[in-house]
């Protein structure tokens, strides 16, 4: 066995244990199978030699039964092999499926930025069911015709140990071709696997923006895309069944050079009336079951190449270790204060904050505003903790957020952006979103929202679908919900970024209302473009270039930071 493939199997050990009582019926069923090839090879001696040659009347009405019966035998000891071979099979990809999903939600935001998301989906789901081809079918189906060879081979060495060694004399002939194959298919798997990675990840970005191809009328052009991929993963495909497939018509001419051989021996012997008819045929008969288990093997050695590709795309993810890891401490009180002492932050290199520095406190509003790539995403970014930062400190009351558990540090913060996350799921569903579904709460959160209004009207009420993406419901619509899902959360933290840029006027302003009412028991952080939305701001942190630049209340900025009145007269001239 080679170092890769003793790797493949070592992944799965673990998991075997679980599997002891369904394991010792598998290889009951095994046992029970590969002898009854056995026996159906021996049955043929006495059939030949009793009945045709000897005429025996009497074992003309035993020897049918027997050999009814070690079908039988057979046949059941397969279908328990196979059975239960495939139920631990399938139990261990479900388990690894479930394992490699959860590993991939604990990683951190910027490895979901660096990976597409069809790339992700194709080894979650097209690599495991590879895993699932071998571990349910190709591993329990090697075992046996394994089995069935060590005992075919001690049968024909027990009839005639010289014509068994002349037999499989060409066998090693084989051995550096198949191994040299093996390679060859590795690699094929490898690629091909990629490959439809690839696509997988291509499909993905075409449904997720297929108004954009619309609109721009390049269907034809995404087309074009896709069928050169496809067709690429078409000719790697067909060299991987050539590698495959030569290892059959190889084995079996292998496998006639030896028949001719024993026939000729074999045959001289019977002549020679040195070996009875019904023993050459017995062993002629267990020879030729003997070679379709080793051809059967070689192939199945050759097509786990591809199973071993798969496992290590898959255990890449599953060994990775997140980069973000939370704290022991648990947010249990009152979240009085949260604090950037210094703050730097850097993406791949690249500056996004420097020397952070403020405060904010429960009650208060604080606003985050300037130009695109200020810095106000990266502040967001940060108090979700979706990335660290380069240098300084941010606590929660004294709580350094490094200290926390992410769960209790999210569970404690709501937020809305401008790009709005819809389920294909009921209305209900979407705003209690993880959290069982409260109705009188449902509906609260919707009249804070401003969304209860269209929501009534429905003729399902809350309970209405929702399309994915929300597509049946108006950007407006769209936006209240997810307004009304971070009002359901009842948060100590809200953090709106852009969250009404898609409302009107008048249903900004009933939101901006229901806001300065929550806000007095919370932490508020408002992402603006739109500097009237936050005129009541308690604080307005003015960011340009990574580095906040003014400070305060909104007229204070205007008489003071040239920045903020800069800012304010672009918007107000936008407007």
């Amino acid at each position: 066995m080679n170092k890769d493939l003793k790797q493949f199997f070592n992944r799965f050990l673990p998991y075997f244990k679980d599997y002891k009582k369904e394991f010792f019926i598998s290889f009951t069923g095994m046992f029970m199978a590969a002898g009854g090839a056995a026996l159906s090879a021996y049955i043929i001696k006495p059939v030949l030699d009793k009945i045709f040659i000897e005429k025996d009347e009497h074992m003309l009405y035993i020897l049918p039964f027997a050999l009814i019966a070690i079908y039988t035998f057979k046949s059941i000891g397969k279908y328990l092999q196979v059975y239960y071979a495939s139920y631990i099979g399938l139990d261990i990809v479900t388990r690894i499926r479930d394992r490699m999903l959860e590993k991939i939600l604990t990683f951190e935001i910027d490895f979901f930025n660096k990976q597409r998301s069809g790339e992700l989906i194709s080894r979650t789901v097209n690599d495991v069911e590879r895993i699932k081809l071998v571990v349910s079918n190709m591993i329990p189906h090697l075992l046996r015709e394994s089995l069935t060879i060590i005992i075919l081979l001690g049968y024909i060495l027990y009839l005639n140990p010289l014509m068994a060694i002349m037999s499989l004399v060409f066998l090693p002939l084989a051995a550096k071709p198949l191994s040299k194959l093996a390679k060859k298919m590795k690699v094929l798997s490898f690629t091909l696997q990629e490959k439809i990675s690839d696509l997988t990840a291509r499909l993905s970005e075409m449904f997720n923006s297929i108004e954009m191809i619309k609109a721009n009328g390049v269907e034809a052009f995404e087309l074009q895309k896709f069928k050169e991929e496809n067709h690429l993963i078409n000719k790697i495909g067909r060299k991987a069944v050539r590698t495959t497939e030569m290892v059959s018509p190889m084995m079996e001419i292998l496998g006639s050079f030896a028949a001719a051989l024993i026939i000729f021996y074999g045959g001289k012997q019977v002549i020679a009336g040195d070996m009875s008819v019904g023993s050459f045929f017995s062993f002629l008969t267990a020879l030729f079951m003997l070679y379709t288990p080793i051809k059967t093997v070689s192939r199945l050695y050759n097509q786990l190449q591809d199973a071993v590709a798969a496992s290590e795309r898959i255990f890449s993810i599953i060994d990775r270790e997140p980069q973000i890891k939370g704290g022991d401490e648990r947010l249990h009180e009152e979240i009085r204060e949260i604090r950037f002492d210094d703050v730097s932050l850097s993406y791949d290199g690249k500056p996004a904050l420097k020397h952070i520095s403020f405060t904010a406190k429960r009650g208060q509003k604080v606003a985050l505003v300037g130009n695109s790539g200020g810095g106000k995403s990266s502040i967001v970014n940060l108090l979700l903790r979706f990335y660290d930062p380069d240098s300084g400190e941010i606590t929660f009351n004294e709580h350094h957020i490094r200290n926390l558990t992410l769960q209790s540090l999210r569970e404690s913060i709501s937020i809305v952006t401008q790009r709005v996350y819809i389920l294909k799921d009921t209305i209900a569903s979407n705003v209690a979103y993880g959290r069982a579904i409260d109705e009188a709460k449902v509906i609260d959160a919707l009249k804070q929202a401003n969304a209860w209004e269209f929501v009534d009207e429905l003729p399902q009420g809350i309970h209405t679908p929702i399309n994915e993406f929300g597509t049946n419901l108006s950007g407006g619509q769209r936006q209240r919900i997810a307004i009304a899902r971070a009002i359901y959360r009842d948060p100590q933290i809200f953090i709106f970024d852009e969250a009404t840029s898609a409302l009107d006027t008048k249903s900004e302003k009933k939101i901006t209302e229901a806001l300065e009412n929550i806000a007095k028991e919370k932490i508020m952080f408002i992402v603006a473009h739109r500097l009237k939305t936050i005129e009541n701001a308690d604080k307005i942190i003015v960011l340009k270039e990574g580095e906040i630049v003014c400070e305060g209340a909104h007229e204070t900025l205007l008489a003071h930071c040239e920045e903020f009145k800069h800012l304010h007269g672009l918007t107000q001239t936008e407007a």
